[in-house]
């Protein structure tokens, strides 16, 4: 089969089956736009099964028909996310109870219980009619399993599916009290029958069991999703599934969820406009490059909005040519494919006003129709990329579970703990050097990487305390920073000095953390003999630190510890690991990551410095590498001094880039 990308998106044919002109509409419009796919069937249970027992698959094969005589390939979707009223009146336990201990009413999606043996039950007998049908129809090549999972249920079900998980990782209390620290106030168990999810109306501070909730949460979701992909191969289908991932989401680990699908995707919705584009497009390669860094291969952008949505605080609209940049963004962060939501707006309901590919009107002619087919003739253009990887020398730690537990420390600040800046400041630093970066959790292998950034690993395991002495030891360079190495898997805090187990790689122990007022900022300065010649700004959090065999960078300029070490290098075995006290600005990381880049000889994209709103990135397929560079800035940009040379796929000029335009170069490796 050609390869090609996958253009167009989520279709919801069930609400314009009283509507055949519609439908039939849809279609010539969709081969105007060079639409090639649809998901159907997200939200469609009602309609599939309209009483309990009584399935109405007609209308979807019409459908899924008449979609396959037009060429167009089909992703269908598992129905779980909203199930129908009569599924919710007969059997309440399917209904979610919150951590009040409230049972909610039928309304919304995705309120259902994991658990639930009959929600269980409905969904597989559901998925497994569906695969016998339609697993085997030469229009469908992908199952998309439910829609975008979250949230959690507190009901005796999965109170009691808890404390059998508990009971399976600690197998005693007496190990889960001293795990847990549950002496401290007095809250020790005598049982796993007494252990409570989290609850705003009980308890609420005890550390380990918030986390180990999530975690719980992260196994019941995750299980709830093989559960489904069981019942489509009963059904008969072996195709291919994926599931749709969001922006930032911390419900459920999602490193946890990727190891169930064959294709991450995930559902991409930027703020566009609301600060600097070239900040919106940083921060959304970040996310699209942690999701292709899930399964390091391709992944597929399953939504994205073709105007503006209707759900955030200001529906803005795309100007003229956003749409194309931030779908080609994905493609060269490692998509394959430009998926929107939705394909024909609906007439009513929560989402009327939602973008659409095909508004109200119907028309041809709507500036947001007319750029869809743009893009669709772009990837067309561009199709020898698609399954093309990307290669990356440089990774960035971002780890959930860390992220859980570090939010919910109660100190050193209990509010602006700066995580995920830090994370996207050393990104957006990285990118700037024409770098493409991985973004991977402490659970993976580091050893290929010739650079890893680790900010603020205050959960560590032995075992990744471990792979990184023996990373370094090996020759590989590490950037840790503070507040690492703190507490353990269960957010037991480690005795002796820290980092935890990293003290001798990094050369350095910390003796206390400064947690500023919002108001208040430190500095960086030179140390003697150091290469850093510039004074930083520091704020938020500032580590102090007893220097044992490292050698100094930078110092700290004022307050009671003016003097001490900001900044170090510790040379071990034959690698470094470089050491960041506080959380500095990000001018700094500019700095010492072109110091690295050059000691290590880390080849970038692009020789040059890159001007100020151009994005890089690349993928290599084949004999060939094809370098994406993206204008997010207000002017046009003249890029000769990057001396860039190939073979121009997109684009007009090797010397000038218009706004929100995109350049592909192929170069020969």
């Amino acid at each position: 089969m050609k390869r090609k990308f996958l253009h167009g998106g989520d279709y919801n044919p069930e609400q314009w089956l009283a509507h055949p002109d519609v439908l039939k509409k849809d279609l010539e419009l969709f081969k105007k736009a060079k639409i090639n796919t649809v998901t159907l069937g997200v939200f469609s249970w009602s309609v599939l099964e309209p009483e309990e027992g009584r399935y109405e698959f007609g209308w979807l094969e019409d459908i899924i028909n008449s979609l396959h005589q037009e060429e167009i390939q089909v992703i269908l979707a598992t129905p779980s996310g909203a199930r129908p009223k009569w599924l919710a009146d007969k059997y309440p336990e399917v209904l979610r109870v919150g951590e009040d201990r409230r049972r909610s009413l039928f309304g919304g999606r995705h309120n259902h219980c994991y658990t639930s043996p009959v929600y269980r039950e409905k969904i597989g007998a559901m998925n497994e009619a569906l695969s016998m049908r339609f697993g085997e129809h030469p229009a469908v090549k992908m199952w998309h399993i439910s829609n975008e999972y979250g949230g959690e249920c507190h009901c005796e079900l999965c109170q009691d599916a808890f404390r059998a998980w508990l009971r399976e990782r600690y197998q005693s209390i007496d190990e889960l009290n001293e795990k847990w620290c549950t002496t401290f106030w007095s809250h020790r168990y005598q049982s796993f029958e007494q252990i409570e999810s989290p609850s705003s109306i009980g308890e609420t501070g005890l550390h380990a069991l918030n986390l180990n909730w999530r975690r719980f949460v992260t196994s019941r979701t995750k299980d709830f999703l093989e559960h489904e992909i069981r019942a489509i191969k009963k059904g008969g289908s072996q195709l291919p599934v994926t599931t749709n991932l969001m922006y930032s989401f911390t419900d459920v680990n999602y490193d946890e969820l990727a190891q169930s699908i064959d294709v991450v995707s995930w559902d991409s919705y930027p703020l566009w406009h609301k600060r600097e584009d070239i900040e919106i497009a940083t921060d959304t390669g970040f996310w699209h490059d942690y999701m292709r860094s899930l399964k390091n291969k391709p992944f597929l952008l399953m939504e994205s909005c073709p105007t503006s949505t209707n759900w955030q605080s200001v529906s803005k609209l795309k100007k003229p040519g956003l749409l194309e940049a931030a779908s080609l963004q994905g493609i060269g962060h490692g998509a394959d494919s430009v998926l929107y939501f939705q394909m024909r707006q609906s007439r009513g309901s929560f989402e009327k006003f939602h973008g659409a590919v095909i508004d109200h009107s119907g028309r041809d002619d709507t500036r947001v129709f007319k750029e869809v087919s743009k893009i669709g003739e772009d990837l067309e253009k561009i199709s020898l990329i698609s399954e093309g990887v990307t290669g990356a020398q440089v990774a960035l730690v971002y780890d959930v579970e860390n992220r859980w537990a570090l939010e919910d420390a109660k100190g050193p600040r209990n509010r602006g703990m700066g995580y995920m800046e830090l994370l996207l400041k050393m990104y957006r630093s990285l990118k700037r050097k024409g770098l493409n970066v991985d973004i991977i959790s402490s659970t993976r292998d580091i050893s290929a990487y010739q650079l890893v950034a680790i900010p603020m690993l205050y959960l560590l395991s032995e075992s990744f305390a471990q792979q990184i002495e023996e990373y370094v030891k090996r020759g590989g360079t590490v950037l840790q920073t503070y507040w690492s190495g703190v507490v353990d898997e269960d957010d037991l805090c480690y005795l002796g000095d820290g980092p935890h187990l990293l003290t001798e790689v990094l050369g350095v122990r910390r003796k206390e953390i400064d947690g500023l007022y919002d108001w208040e900022e430190n500095h960086f300065q030179p140390a003697a003999g150091g290469f850093l010649k510039k004074t930083y700004r520091c704020n938020r959090l500032c580590e102090i630190a007893e220097v044992g065999s490292a050698k100094r960078l930078m110092d700290y300029q004022d307050d009671f510890y003016k003097g001490e070490a900001a900044v170090t290098c510790n040379d071990y075995g034959q690698g470094k690991a470089y050491y960041v006290a506080a959380d500095v600005e990000e001018s700094f990381y500019d700095d010492l990551f072109g110091h690295i880049l050059e000691e290590k000889k880390i080849k970038r994209l692009v020789a040059e410095s890159i001007p100020e709103g151009l994005t890089v990135d690349s993928r290599v397929n084949g004999e060939a590498e094809y370098v994406f560079l993206q204008n997010y800035s207000e002017k046009d940009l003249d890029i000769g001094q990057l001396k860039l040379d190939g073979e121009l796929l997109l684009g007009e000029s090797l010397s000038k880039i218009k706004q929100y335009q995109t350049l592909i170069i192929k170069k020969r490796l």
